[in-house]
């Protein structure tokens, strides 16, 4: 497989569709033929996880498992069972606070594949996957205790820039920047010795204005903010962000949190997490875990966990 060198000064990008999205990768070298092959080594890893994980799509890996019955082993590809597991992992993490079990209250709220209009009669059902979901990891296999209806979204698109990353690594490329629409992920920096530069949103519903930029160097970053994907029921305006403990639209004040991390699927989850949290809960959260994060409420301040 061809190598690309990192010492000229020609700047690359490929894209394509991947979840209601774009991919991106933007690296440096000569802009020889090959690239080809790497596009569409990129775009059959992010189609590989929309296969797999997507609600959208009733053959996916996911949607059969959600249409399974109550007590029936689902088998499942080895990716699909991976992003449970870290999901289920940072939900115990985070007390709670994310939760991929929160289909059916996605779809209550007017989000998501299967969205219904209007508010939920009442309180919407939920089940929560941290007390219904049985994962057996070795076996590639889950089963529901339970009705429920799990949602990757919070986790799923940040695994997909992951997989962007393994692979220009597998294309021998020194230094990138892959990202799916805000999940972004660096290897290295660029030729001249500066850091990859991505712009840090402002929190503003329906329009694109950056408050800042970010570095990144061998690290990760993802933002969940509830500006990003809402709407009006019933005269109130409801972000697409659940919060499973309370089985409602998140509405905490908070407006946006950005985290960096290792993995983008873990940076993507946690943003999630930190967000439901609410700023006081999840500024010492992830000050207890050592996690660099960004918090902006409803003013626009900014508190940040980053170390100096």
């Amino acid at each position: 497989m061809s190598k690309m060198s990192t010492d000229t000064s020609v700047k690359l990008t490929l894209s394509g569709p991947t979840m209601g999205a774009r991919w991106s990768a933007v690296f440096h070298g000569e802009p020889l033929g090959w690239h080809d092959d790497l596009r569409s080594a990129l775009q059959a890893s992010v189609d590989e996880v929309d296969r797999q994980m997507s609600t959208y799509r009733r053959d996916s890996d996911l949607s059969r498992l959600n249409a399974a019955p109550v007590g029936a082993w689902t088998q499942l590809p080895a990716e699909t069972v991976a992003v449970i597991e870290a999901a289920l992992a940072i939900g115990e993490a985070s007390d709670g606070a994310f939760d991929v079990g929160v289909g059916d209250l996605v779809a209550a709220w007017g989000f998501g594949a299967d969205a219904r209009s209007g508010a939920p009669a009442g309180k919407a059902s939920h089940g929560l996957a941290l007390k219904t979901l049985e994962l057996d990891a070795a076996g590639r296999r889950a089963r529901k205790w339970a009705p429920l209806r799990l949602d990757l979204s919070g986790i799923a698109k940040g695994y997909g820039v992951d997989r962007l990353g393994e692979t220009m690594d597998r294309f021998g490329i020194a230094s990138w920047l892959v990202g799916i629409d805000g999940e972004m992920r660096a290897r290295g920096g660029k030729p001249d010795g500066s850091a990859w530069a991505v712009g840090h949103e402002r929190s503003v519903i329906g329009r694109r204005d950056l408050m800042g930029v970010l570095e990144l160097e061998d690290v990760a970053v993802a933002t969940s903010g509830g500006y990003r994907h809402c709407h009006e029921v019933a005269g109130r305006m409801v972000s697409h962000t659940m919060d499973p403990r309370t089985g409602e639209p998140l509405d905490n004040g908070l407006a946006a949190v950005t985290v960096l991390a290792e993995t983008c699927m873990a940076a993507d989850a946690w943003a999630t997490a930190l967000l439901v949290r609410g700023l006081d809960d999840g500024v010492a959260l992830a000050r207890r875990l050592g996690m660099s994060a960004l918090f902006v409420d409803g003013q626009d301040n900014v508190i940040s966990t980053l170390a100096a």
